[in-house]
């Protein structure tokens, strides 16, 4: 692309705000460099990068980019033997934090989500070096100065100043105390010139006071003096500042050494970290302007669904939709001035270039566009009067240079396409290039006033005509793109609604051909088609919008039953519990009664005390309504019934065995020291369904499957804490979880301590430890269960 392509369809206005979305001057310089790439493979890695930007954005919101700096130059220098700047140590160390963050930012992110390959493999080649770091911040401090213990021998040093500086002050606190000399003193102050202690002495005591002068005051009434009483010790301090400069010196060169070591690692670290900044600043940009990723492909074809300029107001921006390059390779635009044909000209190039940038556009998701080889535009006056090249000249000469560059790959834009000269040969012209440019396989977009071009599309299968719509109503236009539909001229329309005589346009009208009526006629008639196809659509959707809310809220009132039945059958549940816990009771006193009497009598039990048993126990069993289906099993099973055989007699939830047919209708059953005679309809085979306590014991687990296992008591005191931690607990026990983990964080250790203490004595604890890399470090207790 050529750079006066990227200024007409103002994509470094693009770059110029995805570079204020970097947060280092190395991705701000990868911003600077982007253009668009013409290799579908390169385009789609691009994207790829940005779209795992914006997962994380949508994740988290935002990314800990602070402190990346640009320390190339640094790196060089050590390379060669330079010695750095602490600032520059300070950078260098800065960008190692950095880069630590980042990392384990990412890292952690990758491990939740496996969609995140580009940014995963940055954040791994990014080297920690934390001795590096650490030996960094130990000699110098966040002022960018180096301290004492960066070495021995500085320390040793510094403290010699310390004390020499302390007597200096102590002899000169002397002199200032001392009453003959404090009439020749301007101030009874010390201060330093030239590195040494001095006092200020009035001029006229200069031969009185004695020592050495090392400046005056501006007006020379006060000259600053140094005792000889402290002379010596200034000498020593003299010496003792050399070799702490010495020593500063020889810190500053280990260090950088230490960098030079390490130039390798810290140079990828740079790039990886720059290239992590340019990633989030294409998303970041992205999310600003509500893109999406557009499907790709090297056909040529174009689908944009409300595509949006992006340098436009949102609030009043018109989406367009634009398809082009699958059924048709050109469309001619028409329409009045200033009613959007340029716009949506740009908006196509500009989303263009954007896409194959790795940017993402402003449209609906599913949007398509196509990688280019080339695109060429002549959009705008471009009359140059230097050159004495009118508007047509102008337009015509890169018309000439597009042809003679384009290829079938590329993506041509022309505005106002053969203006600025006699009409019929402007539309002939017009034409003959739009011909030319299909035939050599490019796409094509044009806008143009001509009606002839309008016809020329109308009978063109590979073209179609386009338009931006105008309101005669309101004489405005609304800056829609309606594919599929040409412009109307509509002077006629207008005219008329700004109060002109009915007969004057009349006899205008008779001055135009009837071809071009024919025309005009044929646009009307599409416009009211699609008007009348407009309004079917906006009462369809209107339908559907209502069928939606409809199905919403039918959704809602099935939930809300779901819940009332969910609510029901609980309290059914307990009721049933409660039920049969009697019923059992009063079936083992039944029995024990019966045994008691069969053992008194040493007979078989009378018939009549065998009828009172059993109308007690069919009384104490709780009554359910039967489903049909469990009448069918006992008919259907009725006849495969078998003296030895085991069977459920239902009227008394009682197991017995068949011991012989009496009739078709009826059997002797043995149930435990008694005997009966039962209905065949009343038996069936014993059940191996699971007992209704299992069944039980699965509701409760199935209600409780939301338990997470974690528990997060952060800012808990240790009471709420082990409150939380016992419900908690029985909560994980009862959902079968074998392990679960508890958030204490770190600080100062005493909730931890607490924990563990109560776990110690926690009868469903088997055993507990502190969380390894990656579970939280000793921010975690995880827990197992016996």
């Amino acid at each position: 692309m050529t750079r006066r392509v990227l200024h007409i369809l103002e994509f470094d206005k693009v770059k110029e705000k995805v570079r204020e979305k970097a947060t280092s001057t190395l991705g701000k310089e990868m911003v600077d460099a982007l253009t668009p790439m013409i290799s579908i493979e390169e385009v789609e890695l691009a994207q790829q990068e940005t779209r795992e930007g914006s997962i994380v954005l949508r994740l988290k919101g935002s990314v800990p980019l602070g402190g990346i700096r640009d320390i190339r130059k640094a790196i060089q220098r050590s390379r060669i033997g330079g010695m750095l700047s602490p600032q520059e140590l300070l950078d260098i160390s800065g960008v190692l934090s950095a880069g630590g963050r980042v990392k384990q930012f990412i890292l952690q992110l990758a491990e939740e989500d496996e969609s995140l390959p580009i940014l995963n493999g940055l954040a791994q080649s990014i080297e920690r070096l934390r001795p590096l770091e650490d030996e960094i911040t130990q000699s110098i401090d966040d002022h960018g100065e180096v301290m004492d213990g960066a070495s021995s021998q500085l320390r040793q040093i510094r403290n010699e100043i310390r004390q020499t500086e302390s007597q200096v002050r102590e002899r000169l606190e002397r002199i200032l105390r001392t009453s003959s000399y404090q009439k020749m003193l301007q101030e009874g102050i010390i201060t330093i010139r030239n590195d040494r202690y001095v006092l200020p002495v009035k001029q006229e005591y200069r031969g009185s006071f004695g020592g050495i002068i090392h400046d005056q005051s501006a007006s020379g009434a006060t000259l600053f003096i140094e005792p000889e009483a402290v002379v010596s010790l200034n000498n020593r301090l003299r010496e003792l500042f050399a070799r702490e400069q010495r020593e500063v010196e020889k810190v500053l060169l280990h260090l950088s050494g230490q960098v030079a070591n390490h130039a390798d690692p810290l140079i990828v670290n740079v790039e990886s970290l720059a290239r992590i900044d340019f990633i989030f600043a294409k998303a970041f940009y992205g999310e600003s302007i509500k893109g999406t990723q557009p499907l790709l492909n090297e056909k040529g074809k174009i689908r944009l669904k409300k595509a949006r300029h992006p340098l436009l107001s949102p609030e009043t921006v018109v989406p367009i939709d634009v398809e082009l390059g699958d059924h048709f390779t050109a469309m001619v635009v028409t329409g009045p001035n200033t009613g959007g044909k340029t716009v949506s000209l740009k908006t196509i190039g500009l989303l263009t270039l954007m896409a194959m940038s790795g940017l993402q556009i402003p449209s609906e998701e599913g949007s398509e566009i196509s990688v280019f080889s080339q695109i060429h535009a002549d959009i705008g006056d471009e009359q140059s009067i230097e050159q004495s090249l009118s508007t047509f000249s102008s337009h015509l000469t890169n018309i000439i240079k597009i042809i003679q560059s384009m290829d079938e790959n590329s993506l041509i834009l022309l505005d106002e396409l053969g203006a600025g000269t006699d009409p019929s040969e402007g539309a002939a012209l017009a034409i003959a290039i739009l011909d030319h440019i299909i035939q050599r396989g490019a796409k094509v977009v044009a806008t143009t006033h001509y009606s002839e071009l309008k016809a020329y599309a109308y009978n063109r299968k590979q073209v179609i005509n386009a338009s931006v719509e105008f309101d005669v109503a309101t004489l405005s236009p609304t800056y829609r793109l309606l594919v599929g539909v040409p412009g109307r001229s509509n002077a006629f329309a207008i005219a008329e609604r700004l109060g002109l005589n009915r007969e004057i346009i009349d006899l205008a009208k008779k001055q135009m051909s009837q071809e071009e009526m024919s025309v005009e006629k044929m646009i009307v008639s599409l416009e009211e088609n699609r008007m009348t196809a407009e309004r079917e659509r906006e009462k369809a959707e209107g339908l559907r919008k209502e069928l939606e809310n409809m199905r919403n809220q039918l959704e809602k009132e099935r939930q809300e039953l779901e819940k009332e039945k969910n609510r029901i059958l609980t309290n059914a549940e307990k009721e049933a519990a409660q039920a049969v816990a009697k019923a059992r009771k009063e079936a083992e006193e039944v029995i024990a009664q019966l045994r008691k009497m069969a053992l008194e009598e040493q007979t078989s039990i009378k018939e009549h005390r065998l009828i009172e048993a059993k109308k007690r126990l069919e009384a104490a069993l709780p009554r359910f309504k039967k489903e049909p289906v469990h009448q069918r099993k006992g008919a259907e099973v009725k006849n495969n019934l078998l003296p030895g055989d085991d069977v459920m007699v239902y009227s008394l939830n009682q197991r017995g065995q068949i011991l012989e047919e009496i009739s078709s209708d009826e059997i002797l059953v043995q149930i435990g020291l008694m005997k009966m005679k039962v209905n065949k309809a009343d038996v069936g085979p014993v059940s191996t369904e699971k007992k209704p306590e299992r069944n039980l014991l699965a509701t409760i687990k199935g209600n409780r499957e939301h338990i997470r296992p974690e528990l997060d008591i952060r800012g808990d005191t240790i009471e709420d804490a082990i409150h939380s931690i016992d419900k908690y607990l029985d909560d994980a026990v009862i959902s079968g979880l074998n392990q679960v983990s508890i958030i204490h964080g770190k600080g100062t250790g005493a909730l931890r301590k607490g924990i563990q203490e109560y776990l110690k004595k926690h009868p469903q604890v088997k055993e507990f430890r502190l969380g390894v890399h990656g579970e939280g470090g000793s921010g975690v207790t995880v827990v197992k269960f016996n």
